[in-house]
């Protein structure tokens, strides 16, 4: 593990305290993604600025090295400056990033996006994975002639979907009016929600809460006899949970689906799919253009990473060395009788929980992120496998794991996880409000 194992102090992070107290007045909130800025981190302890990735290791702005669970936020499905992918990405350079007139790689990357996606009858491309949402949103509402919309999961910052949250200043009323909730595996609130006036439903397959009593299933049927579209918001679980995403892993065919993160291993792209029927629309109705919708470097990227995938059997890989931290981490857990903590999920993505009846739950995600980072693993609750993550890190992870959560248990018994922290505790993202109609 070479640098790594020794890294058993707090690292210095004097040269990202320096940046982020420039940025303070530079960049509002400090950062471009939310998940990536200083309220997700311990404030005074962890680094706010990485200079370079390499396989599943990072390095931050002052030189400490970590091996990484966040993996971008999701896109290094791979790792970080896999070979194959950098190389892809440098011979496109060589020739040019954005043209005058579309590029082959826009024919393709459908290709091959046709190929490992079940409803890709039809394909577009974007950047970010709200252009992609909102796209599909729009199409929806033109293809059913319907304006009302039902979510359940995170889908983007744009109006339609934000409003649903507490952070929805300067959403006009009208458009917060038609865009509504239900719960997860709760097919009660879908039933009571949906009408004639529903264009379609977004949800979000899986997040870490597994379907229960055929939820999807019943969630595609329901859409079908009420003339709704169904989408897929694929972002996490494309290309992890199968190389077709989640409607490959459950066999449920959604109308639309989107996709971005894992497709390019970092490379900026979404990606909408879905049945010819409702994308042709694309053709003139409904207007969905962007200029760097066809850039070049993210499309080659996009294809090696694909082709990747599929000569390497990636999704397999991430499920082994997930099963393993899920399994280590809660035999950990168990075996100090800790039952106020465990990992859930799926082994390609697993979040680790905590128990209110034991505290706070935020300071507790707290202290045990402080004390990982102090072990050299850059961790925000979560397990984001990548190809790269070895047997050696996973081994060096649930070494980590053995240190850390003795530190927690203490700091429980002992009724103040708080005199523990060294910095400012994570905040949470934001809280999303009850927008529930009921049709009935």
């Amino acid at each position: 593990m070479n640098k790594v194992l020794n890294n058993l102090n707090y690292p210095n992070i004097s040269k990202s305290t320096e940046l982020i107290n420039r940025a303070k007045e530079l960049i509002p909130s400090q950062t471009q993604t939310l998940a990536k800025g200083p309220t997700q981190w311990v404030n005074g302890v962890a680094p706010n600025y990485l200079v370079k990735g390499k396989g599943a290791r990072v390095w931050d702005v002052d030189g400490n090295e970590y091996i990484d669970y966040n993996m971008g936020i999701g896109p290094l499905v791979l790792g970080y400056c896999i070979e194959e992918i950098d190389k892809a990405i440098n011979m496109q350079l060589n020739d040019g990033i954005t043209f005058s007139l579309m590029h082959p790689l826009e024919v393709e990357t459908s290709d091959m996006i046709q190929q490992m996606i079940p409803n890709a009858e039809s394909i577009r491309f974007s950047k970010t994975g709200c252009d992609v949402t909102s796209a599909a949103i729009r199409l929806s509402r033109a293809y059913t002639n319907r304006e009302r919309v039902l979510c359940c999961g995170y889908h983007g910052w744009h109006d339609w979907y934000i409003s649903v949250t507490d952070r929805n200043r300067g959403i006009p009323d009208s458009t917060a009016d038609l865009v509504n909730t239900f719960n997860y595996n709760d097919i009660d609130s879908l039933l009571l929600s949906i009408d004639k006036t529903v264009a379609c439903v977004i949800l979000e397959p899986v997040i870490f809460e597994k379907p229960d009593n055929d939820f999807l299933n019943k969630a595609a049927e329901i859409c079908k006899a009420n003339g709704s579209l169904l989408i897929f918001d694929e972002m996490w679980t494309g290309f992890r949970m199968a190389n077709g995403g989640a409607q490959e892993y459950f066999s449920i065919k959604p109308d639309l689906a989107t996709y971005s993160k894992a497709i390019a291993n970092g490379m900026p792209l979404s990606v909408l799919t879905g049945r010819k029927e409702v994308m042709k629309l694309l053709d003139k109705d409904v207007f969905f253009f962007t200029t760097f919708g066809g850039e070049a470097l993210s499309l080659a990227a996009a294809l090696a990473t694909m082709k990747f995938i599929l000569k390497n059997n990636v999704v397999e890989h991430l499920y082994k060395q997930g099963k393993k931290l899920i399994e280590g981490y809660n035999q950990i857990a168990s075996g100090l009788g800790m039952m106020y903590t465990k990992c859930t999920g799926y082994d390609f993505r697993s979040i680790i929980t905590f128990d209110s009846s034991a505290g706070n739950p935020l300071e507790m995600k707290s202290l045990v992120q402080q004390e990982m980072i102090r072990n050299g693993i850059l961790w925000g609750g979560f397990h984001n496998l990548s190809y790269s993550h070895t047997d050696s890190e996973i081994d060096y992870t649930l070494q980590a794991y053995e240190r850390v959560l003795p530190v927690l248990k203490r700091a429980i018994e002992e009724n103040n996880v708080s005199s523990f922290l060294w910095g400012k505790p994570v905040e949470p993202v934001f809280r999303k409000i009850t927008n529930f109609k009921s049709a009935k």
